[in-house]
């Protein structure tokens, strides 16, 4: 039980991060053709590595935050990217992603991603990529995100050829052909990342794009409800309940309840309570926990307290001493021109120091003379009472004199504050509220369908006999996706959902934040450079940027289709534009007919 002591691992927890080493690219990745690079690009963590088929290459060698921290106005040689950021927090003001929820809109952003790969990877070309990428991307991507990435990667790195895949996809694909089930034909993928979740059907082994479904709820809405929940719980430690430090305490301690009314109950027990709420250490500074002070010690600060005082006092009258010895010294100054007969020097020397008279330079001159020497005197009887201090004969006062009883010894023990407790949070409840959402968007105010609602739309979308194929394979995948109990509560309100004694399984992904990673790698591997799925930059420069080869894993492609004028229109169009004087006369010199430009 975790109740009487502290939850593991978070006693010093905040997200800190080493920079990543520059690899260098073995020869493995060289011979006999440049290996392909896989990059997982996520919204909330970026994984990149290579598809060689060697087993030290076999997991992405990079793996860092989908945020670069650039200041406005800021050069681009300044911007730090993932994991060269130590600590998240502090630059939080400063990030900048890529994304606007699973999209890519920011490229500049992307631009700084794709660097950090290229160069932490080993490449040390100048001026272009010689390997083939492999990269994710989001289900139903618009023809424009896609079109302004194969710009970015044909243009400014010179890739030799691009292959896009959705990443639940890859993920799906993996995990059955792992499994020795080869490549599955219908399916339902589930999928939840840090700003959205999907609903996607695979139909005959491909995508069915009109019946997909996105819910905008994932980690990231999580960790800021679970933020929001113990901020309101500690009022007093908001500062320190940063969303860092909630996305790890997300991943680490919350669970998806099976009947999530019922267990609210349970927590109504004080002995369940106290047997199931997890103890989180904030970090704070001071004494340590426990330690107790005695009477001698508290008395022993006190006198330095004392001293410290003293003479902070004593360098201020020093100072308030010597500033008025140099005011006296002007003013001295000043009275010494009217004795001389300088009467117009002196005059405005009396203007300078904002006095109309001599006699009220008198009267400055009689009060500073005065306080000097009360100063003087003052500091002379101050040496003389620490004189017996240098021979070792001061006497400390006892501070606790009026508190002390007759006869009670002094070496009483009185316990401190324990300032642990005090910056201890207790996560109760929170822990099942918070994947609630992804069930119930409704606790925090969205207007939207969970995941199982939306399941069941997509599913009444299709006809009996596809629905009990798509039911018999529905796949959970995604980071947001790793909450104990989640496949178990997927199954029961699929058993509800479903008709009596039909069929159904469900299965979770190995890995959920990496198998799309490995799924995208496997493909690669799979499927050389004349396969289907590859873009070339021939079909690239041909097709256009928005242009893609599906494969088991992609997007389905869509042309957009332009209605382009037949030759007569354009003619005639073209007459019109020749031959139209109705125009205004700008030549005119009526003033009704004056066109202004403002």
């Amino acid at each position: 039980a975790l109740s009487p002591a502290l939850a593991p691992g978070l006693t010093g927890w905040d997200y800190k991060c080493s920079p990543d080493p520059v690899f260098t690219v073995e020869r493995e990745c060289l011979e006999p053709c440049p290996a392909p690079i896989v990059v997982d690009n996520g919204s909330f963590q970026c994984r990149a590595g290579w598809a060689s088929g060697v087993s030290q290459l076999d997991e992405p060698r990079l793996v860092f935050k989908s945020v670069a921290a650039r200041s406005r106005g800021a050069a681009r040689s300044d911007a730090h990217v993932g994991n060269d950021i130590p600590n998240l927090e502090p630059l939080r003001w400063t990030f900048k992603s890529a994304f606007d929820r699973n999209l890519v809109v920011n490229f500049d952003i992307q631009e700084l991603m794709f660097d950090y790969v290229f160069m932490h990877l080993g490449i040390s070309t100048q001026g272009h990529v010689d390997h083939p990428v492999v990269i994710t991307e989001p289900p139903c991507n618009p023809l424009h995100g896609r079109q302004m990435m194969s710009e970015l990667l044909f243009e400014c790195y010179g890739v030799p050829r691009v292959a896009y895949g959705v990443d639940s996809l890859f993920s799906f694909y993996h995990n059955n052909v792992s499994d020795g089930a080869g490549l599955p034909s219908t399916g339902l993928v589930v999928s939840s990342g840090y700003h959205c979740s999907h609903v996607l059907p695979i139909i005959n082994g491909r995508l069915d794009a009109l019946n997909c479904k996105r819910v905008n709820l994932g980690g990231g809405q999580a960790a800021s409800y679970l933020q929001r929940l113990l901020q309101l719980k500690y009022p007093a430690n908001q500062t320190a309940i940063t969303l860092s430090r909630m996305e790890q305490l997300l991943h680490q301690h919350s669970y998806v309840a099976l009947d999530y009314q019922h267990e609210l109950e349970k927590w109504r027990s004080p002995n369940f309570y106290e047997r199931e709420v997890h103890r989180v250490q904030l970090p704070f500074s001071g004494r340590a926990a426990g330690v107790c002070v005695s009477v001698e010690e508290k008395n022993e600060r006190k006198t330095q307290q004392l001293r410290r005082l003293q003479e902070i006092n004593s360098r201020r009258r020093e100072e308030k001493l010597q500033e008025d010895q140099k005011r006296l010294e002007t003013l001295l100054s000043v009275q010494e021109l009217l004795e001389d007969g300088s009467l117009e020097l002196f005059h405005r020397s009396l203007v300078e120091l904002n006095m109309d008279s001599a006699e009220e330079l008198q009267s400055y001159i009689h009060k500073l003379s005065v306080s000097v020497e009360q100063h003087r005197l003052m500091k002379a009887e101050t040496a003389e009472v620490e004189q017996p201090a240098e021979d070792g004969s001061e006497m400390v006062p006892d501070l606790n004199q009026d508190n002390d009883e007759p006869g009670k010894t002094t070496s009483t023990i009185q316990p401190l504050f324990n300032k642990a407790e005090y910056h201890q949070l207790f996560v109760g409840t929170e822990r099942l509220r918070v994947p609630e959402i992804l069930f119930q968007p409704s606790l925090i105010g969205e207007e939207q369908m969970g995941l199982m609602e939306t399941m069941q739309f997509v599913l009444e979308q299709y006809p009996p006999e596809q629905q009990e194929a798509l039911v018999k394979n529905v796949f959970l995948t995604g980071g947001n996706l790793q909450y104990p109990g989640l496949k178990e509560r997927v199954q029961r309100d699929l058993l509800a959902i479903r008709p009596f004694q039909s069929h159904f399984k469900v299965s979770l992904a190995r890995r959920p934040a990496l198998d799309a990673w490995f799924g995208a790698c496997e493909w690669a591997l799979t499927n050389p450079a004349e396969a289907q799925g590859w873009i070339s930059r021939h079909d690239y420069e041909e097709n256009g940027g928005e242009y893609l080869r599906e494969h088991c894993a992609s997007n389905i492609f869509i042309p957009m289709k332009l209605n382009k004028p037949s030759s007569a229109t354009k003619q005639t169009l073209m007459g019109k534009c020749l031959t139209d004087t109705s125009l205004p006369d700008t030549t005119s010199n009526d003033k009704d007919n004056d066109i202004s430009l403002v």
